[in-house]
This record gives structure tokens, C-alpha cells and sequence, in this order.
């Protein structure tokens, strides 16, 4: 049988959704508003949502809904630490590794419900950032932080005796922790730029000066960016990678049509319904499905058994050690590492990554609000956003994750790719994240997920955020040499300059650290750069706003937020208060707030 509107309505389904519809393409009517007169209402088409952003899975759907974006955000969550393992001196020490994992994950599910609650209010998932890295490397490199027994100016590790597993009070905790501590300070102070920038309306005044030319490559560079980090993992082996890319394709888009007999009891009878059960858990299963290939063939030994050997990576039991030392419990609390200590040269470094994480955001935004079917996010709503996030870090500082939080590319990905786009399975994944965050062993056992499985989801997921980015490029004209000369030298700026930088270190030396700091940071930054030289540009070059796409993006923007309900943007419980008194109508961050 096919479910009709009141079943739809009763399992938590967008109405507007049919079984087997066809496959959207990311174009502007993918966004553009249905209504749906049958039920007199707006319906957020959002390229043939199951959920928009607005509905309400039954709880169990979104508990499966909320733990697939839990493992897709696994593998770069969990990066995080593992990549500062080396500089923080706790290279050998799971112990150590996996109260940071726990941290991350527990402070990651409390910046996203912050966000999704009172933020941008978008599904949208908050996690380690990549942005924080690059000066977190910087920072740890100086020589008053150089790890004991170093190999490699720059690169530190550690290789003491006796120093693995250590309990935790041991004086050889002191060595990380020290280094931790700086890196908190550092965030916590840089943080507050975030705060200012939102909570003052001052990056809403730039927001009037964005159009797609500055959008398309600061989303286009997030995807693109990162394919040397989804090449490393798929490189560990690649018949591993192509089977989870093939896995999500196959689930995603040629079984999408394809329903699953479903079981429901209503109204005292037993209902058996046709369900899209392969698009809604695509990425799941595809992740599960190579992992348990993985699993079965370390399990018959087909994998190679020597670390030095090709495929050795795709093995799960390479990481097991990690499960047996992890800790049962563990309840991150603020300052477990001690006082965050502050320095001059920390702190305008981080603030470089501030800046870059807070251009990646906005462009989350926007490719967040148009995958799940919302309208444009108004102005107010971006600023409240990137000033919760300006929150995050400093909880993220406050509990030390030694990183900040930002919106999270793959999970946005995600949306488009498994077609959910509600809020509340975002909420339920934040409420994993913190549970499941204090449960120190269950964690620890997704660190056996190979990295050529991560690698797969990632040349999926990274390749859908590149294509969400090109696809700003439909307001403006292509057939003006002024456009492709913006958009060319934009992106591809920003592939170039951060690959010189990094091969070239040290090339930055105007005599003050500080400087040299941050101008590295800038310009190792992809999404920075793209997004700089696109604003700039568009901005300076003579061209007519039609000609840069300004007319119709705005216009399409405005109509879009006119026709459609943007309360999904409103703080909920204190609207009717906040519409009370006209004092409101002057702060930037309320949805109260006059643009005129």
C-alpha cells in the first residue's frame, strides 16, 4: 500500500513527500517554496525532502536519523585529537587520547543544541575545526613547546619511556597538559571576536556586500580543500573506498526509489507501508557495509598483517588497544586541565582561525538552509549564529577540546544525500553526542572504523559541498569575462597559495612572530582565501548588478523568505515578547530585528 497524507502525517513524514520522486538536481527551484493547497500550508520543497526542516520524526526515527549523523561526524570530530596527539606529547598515551575524544565529543553535542536551539536555528551540526588547526600547529611548534625527545623541528614527538598509559595525576601529564592549557587561553580570548562580530551587527553589514560570486568559492573551497585528507585515507587501500563510495551511491541514488515493506500499528490494527529506507540511512549503510567488510576480512586475515604493507590500514583490529584502555565513565568537566594560561602571540594566531572558521560558517549556513528545504537565513540569523558559535568556542576553551567548534561540512552534506533536513534529528544527535561522549568505551570502539572507509564517505560528502558551492554560480551571468575571471582566479587562488605556504615554511619573516603568525595562518586558510579574493573582487571590478548576479540572488533570496514561513529562524518561547517592545527591533541578533 502507499501511505496517504494522514499516514504521512502520523509517522512524522513531510506531507509534500512521495515515494519515487524523482531525483533533484540543485538547482534554484529545488528550493523554490510548494504550496500545498490540499492542507493550506507552505511546504519547504527542499528537492524532495522526506523531512524538512520544520517536521518531527517519531522519536525512534530520529534517534537511528541523529546516530547516522553521529558516525559521519566521527571521523572528523575524532581527527582532531588525533591529529594533535603529536604536538600535545601524547602521541603513546590512549588514556590521554581518549578523555580528549570523550571531551570533544561531549562539549561538540553541547554547541549543537546550542546552535540549533538558539543559533541560526538550521540542522545544522557543530564539531571540531579544521581552521583551529593550523595555529594550534603553529603555536605548538614554537620551541618553549617543542616535546621532549623531538625528531623533526616543527613537527614534535614524543618517544619516552614509560610514558604510555600513564593514570592520570603522573608528572608526565603536566607535559601535555601545559601545552593544552595554552591553546585554551589562546581560543578563549580569539573566541570573543566571534561574539563581537555577531552580537554587534557589524558582520551583518558585510552580509549586504556578498553576492554569489564570493559565496560559490568560499563553499566551492570547503569540499575541495580537503581532498588531501580524504586522499590519505582512501590511499590506505582503495578497493576499500570504492566500495563505501559505491555502498552510498548505490543506497543514495540507484535504491532511492526502491521502498522498504515497513511495519506500523495504528488505530489498533497492524499497517504494513512501503518506506524509503534506503535513502533515508544511505550513508549508514554504506559506512556499515564497508566497515563490516573490513571486519570480515581482518577476521580471515585476507588484510595484510605488517604496518608497512599496502591495505594494512583497512584492518579494524589495528586500534583495538585503544577500546581496552579507554575508561568506562569519564565526565568532562571545565578546567579538568588546569587554568587556561594567555599569551599575546597565541592569541592573534588563533584569531586568524577564528576569522577563517567564521567565513567557512557562513557559508555552512547558506548550503545548510538550502539542503534542507528553509528559506535564505535572514541577516539576524546569521549574526546570532556565528556569535553562539563565538559561545562554543568558549566552552569548547572552557572543557579543553585543545580546538574550537564550527558548522560541520559533512553533516551538511549529509542532508542532501539522505534527504532529512529536520531540526529535531540534528537536537537528538546533540543529545547522543553528549550521552554516548561520557561513555568512554563506546566511543573508543568507533576509532576501529578504517580510514579507508572514512576516506570513501569523505569523496562523497566533500564532492556534494563543492557542487552546493557551484551551484550559487545560477544567478550570475557565465558569459561575461569578468565573472569567470572572479571565479577562476578565486578558486584556484585558493588551491594554490596554501599548498605554496605549506611547501614553503618559514618564508614569512617580516621580524615580528606575532605578524608572521597570523598572515601564515591567513594564507594557509583555502576557504579564507576564496572567499577574500571573491569579495574583494566582485566588489571592486566594474559590473552591473545583473551582470554579477546580485539582482536576481537578492530578489530570489527575498521572494524566497516573503513567500515562505521563516519563523524556523525565530527563538522560540519569547517571540510574542520580543515583538512587544520596540527596543528589540534595534539589536542585529533578534528576529525582530529592521534591516531598514
Amino acid at each position: 500500500m502507499r501511505l496517504t497524507t494522514e499516514d504521512k502525517i502520523e509517522l512524522g513524514l513531510n506531507p509534500a513527500f512521495t515515494a519515487g520522486d524523482e531525483q533533484p538536481q540543485i538547482t534554484d527551484d529545488a528550493v523554490e517554496p510548494q504550496i500545498e493547497e490540499s492542507l493550506g500550508e507552505t511546504v519547504n520543497g527542499g528537492g524532495g525532502l522526506v523531512y524538512s526542516i520544520n517536521d518531527r520524526p517519531p522519536w525512534y526515527l530520529c534517534i537511528l536519523l541523529g546516530f547516522q549523523h553521529y558516525v559521519l561526524a566521527f571521523g572528523g570530530i575524532i581527527a582532531v585529537p588525533l591529529i594533535l596527539a603529536e604536538p600535545l606529547c601524547i602521541e603513546d598515551n590512549n588514556v590521554a587520547k581518549s578523555q580528549l575524544i570523550s571531551t570533544i565529543f561531549f562539549v561538540s553535542g553541547l554547541c549543537t543544541l546550542l546552535q540549533t536551539a538558539v543559533g541560526t536555528r538550521l540542522p545544522i551540526l557543530q564539531g571540531g575545526t579544521f581552521s583551529f588547526i593550523t595555529p594550534t600547529l603553529a603555536i605548538l611548534a614554537l620551541p618553549k613547546w617543542q616535546c621532549p625527545t623531538t625528531s623533526t623541528p616543527g613537527f614534535p614527538s614524543v618517544h619516552l619511556q614509560n610514558y604510555t598509559n600513564q593514570p592520570p595525576g603522573d608528572d608526565s601529564d603536566e607535559v601535555w597538559m601545559s601545552r593544552m592549557r595554552e591553546i585554551q587561553g589562546a581560543i578563549l580570548v580569539s573566541s570573543l571576536l566571534q561574539i563581537v562580530l555577531g552580537f554587534s551587527g557589524l558582520l551583518g553589514l558585510v552580509l549586504k556586500y556578498i553576492g554569489p560570486l564570493a559565496i560559490a568559492p568560499t563553499i566551492n573551497l570547503i569540499g575541495l580543500s580537503l581532498f588531501i585528507e580524504a586522499g590519505k585515507k582512501c590511499g590506505g587501500h582503495w578497493g576499500i573506498a570504492a566500495l563505501t563510495v559505491c555502498l552510498i551511491l548505490l543506497f543514495s541514488q540507484y535504491l532511492s526509489k526502491v521502498d522498504v515493506p515497513m511495519v506500523a500499528y495504528k488505530n489498533k490494527k497492524w499497517k504494513v507501508f512501503q518506506y524509503p529506507l534506503f535513502k533515508l540511512f544511505s550513508a549508514l549503510f554504506g559506512m556499515c557495509g564497508g566497515w563490516l567488510v573490513c571486519f570480515l576480512l581482518s577476521i580471515f586475515d585476507v588484510l595484510p598483517s605488517k604496518s608497512d604493507q599496502y591495505g594494512f590500514s583497512a584492518r579494524t583490529d589495528i586500534n583495538l588497544d585503544a577500546v581496552t584502555n579507554s575508561p568506562w565513565f569519564h565526565v568532562p568537566y571545565p578546567g579538568q586541565w588546569g587554568l587556561p594560561t594567555v599569551s599575546l602571540s597565541s592569541v592573534l594566531g588563533m584569531m586568524a582561525g577564528v576569522l577563517a572558521s567564521t567565513m567557512e560558517s557562513i557559508g555552512d549556513y547558506y548550503a545548510c538552509a538550502r539542503l534542507s528545504g528553509a528559506p535564505p537565513p535572514p541577516t539576524h540569523a546569521i549574526n546570532r549564529g556565528i556569535a553562539v558559535e563565538g559561545i562554543g568556542c568558549i566552552l569548547a576553551a572552557l572543557w579543553g577540546t585543545g580546538n574550537g567548534t564550527t558548522s560541520y561540512s559533512q553533516n551538511i552534506a549529509a542532508l542532501g544525500i539522505t534527504k532529512v533536513g529536520s531540526r529535531l534529528v540534528l537536537q537528538t544527535t546533540g543529545i547522543l553526542m553528549i550521552a554516548l561522549g561520557i561513555f568512554g568505551k563506546f566511543g573508543a570502539v568507533f576509532i576501529t572504523i578504517p580510514d579507508p572507509v572514512i576516506g570513501g564517505m569523505f569523496l562523497v560528502m566533500f564532492g556534494m559541498i563543492a557542487a552546493v558551492g557551484i551551484s550559487n554560480l545560477q544567478y550570475v551571468d557565465l558569459n561575461s569575462s569578468r565573472n569567470l575571471l572572479i571565479l577562476g582566479f578565486s578558486t584556484f587562488s585558493g588551491l594554490v597559495l596554501p599548498t605554496w605556504f605549506h611547501s614553503n615554511p618559514g618564508i614569512i619573516d617580516t621580524g615580528i612572530k606575532e605578524l608572521d603568525q597570523v598572515i601564515v595562518v591567513l594564507f594557509t586558510t583555502h576557504m579564507f582565501i576564496g572567499g577574500f579574493f571573491g569579495f574583494i573582487l566582485d566588489n571592486t571590478i566594474p559590473g552591473t548588478d545583473k551582470e554579477r548576479g546580485i539582482n536576481n540572488w537578492q530578489d530570489k533570496e527575498e521572494n524566497k523568505i516573503n513567500s515562505c514561513d521563516v519563523s524556523c529562524y525565530d527563538i522560540p518561547f519569547c517571540n510574542s515578547f520580543l515583538k512587544r517592545f520596540q527596543f528589540f527591533q534595534y539589536l542585529p541578533f533578534l528576529p525582530s530585528y529592521k534591516t531598514t
